[in-house]
């Protein structure tokens, strides 16, 4: 039917109607749609959950900020009231507070303590020093007792013994885990005789299980000084040094317990009178004297 001509329905066809994408048509006879994704000036139909990346990741972000926000405060509040928690609970069990004080020491401190404990027999000041009602830091005071020297002789005390064993051909990890635990086990029991016995004598003092810690652990500063001198001059040497060691750590202990556990005696002024007076004394001294038993326990054994 040519252009122009009346359809048998009464209408003309339009001459000049052509359809999308003809010269497309003319190149592939067989497309039955038109392309029209080349036609880059076209507007772009948008559908529902078609959008933009970009459009998408700003969304996202807005939504998210906030969340991420909100989650890092609470997480924050949480972990302050769980902290907060832990240490009101810990405190109960460890003091943690009143272990900062027997910590707090310096390099001054350490070494004119180390030789306070092998040379005492010069020192005449052997009170503590208070600062309203509280005892100063231990490295403000060479008299107040501390926790440092005590752990860290501890611990060099199986070091060097698990050298002696060596040096021996004596050594492997069970002994030295045995010695280890042997030496622990001996410290716990003086301690706990020791408060048994303060309260056997009702001796009213302000010598805590703390402070009988510190001073029980002393002795192992001697012990270490023994066993290094039978290590490099045999047992001639490690016997003249324990004794030397021996009667310094009682010398040490009578002298700092004696003001502790006669405190109160003392502030009554009957420092020397009534019995007892005399039991405080004797426990005092018997203190001391324990520490020699143990040192030589813990050592002879080391040196050959």
């Amino acid at each position: 039917m040519e252009p122009g001509a009346a359809t048998p329905f009464g209408f003309r066809q339009p001459s000049k109607l052509r359809m999308r994408g003809a010269a497309s048509d003319m190149a592939d006879p067989t497309q039955l749609f038109d392309d029209t994704s080349a036609h880059a000036g076209s507007p772009a139909v948008g559908y529902r959950g078609q959008e933009t990346p970009g459009m998408g990741f700003q969304a996202q972000a807005l939504l998210t900020e906030p969340m991420s926000n909100f989650a890092v405060a609470y997480g924050s509040s949480l972990a302050s009231q769980g902290k907060e928690m832990v240490d009101k609970n810990l405190d109960r069990f460890i003091p943690i507070s009143k272990l900062k004080y027997y910590f707090a020491v310096d390099t001054v401190y350490v070494g004119k303590k180390l030789g306070l404990l092998v040379f005492p027999y010069m020192h005449q000041n052997w009170a503590v020093r208070y600062q309203q009602d509280t005892p100063v830091a231990p490295r403000f005071d060479i008299n107040a007792p501390d926790l440092y020297i005590p752990a860290m002789a501890f611990i060099t005390y199986i070091l060097v013994a698990g050298l002696a064993l060596g040096t021996q051909n004596r050594f492997s990890p069970e002994i030295l885990g045995i010695q280890a635990s042997s030496a622990l086990v001996w410290l716990i029991i003086e301690v706990l005789v020791t408060l048994l016995s303060l309260y056997l004598v009702t001796v009213n003092t302000d010598l805590t299980t703390i402070d009988l810690i510190a001073f029980s652990g002393y002795k192992y500063v001697g012990m270490i000084v023994g066993v290094v001198s039978g290590l490099l001059f045999g047992r001639t040497g490690y016997y003249l040094v324990l004794l030397w060691c021996c009667i310094a750590i009682v010398v040490f202990m009578i002298r700092s317990l004696r003001l502790k556990i006669l405190s109160e005696a003392a502030a009554q002024g009957v420092l020397v009178r009534g019995a007892k007076n005399q039991l405080r004394t004797y426990l005092t001294m018997a203190i001391a004297a324990a520490q020699p038993v143990f040192m030589y326990w813990l050592t002879y054994h080391l040196v050959r």
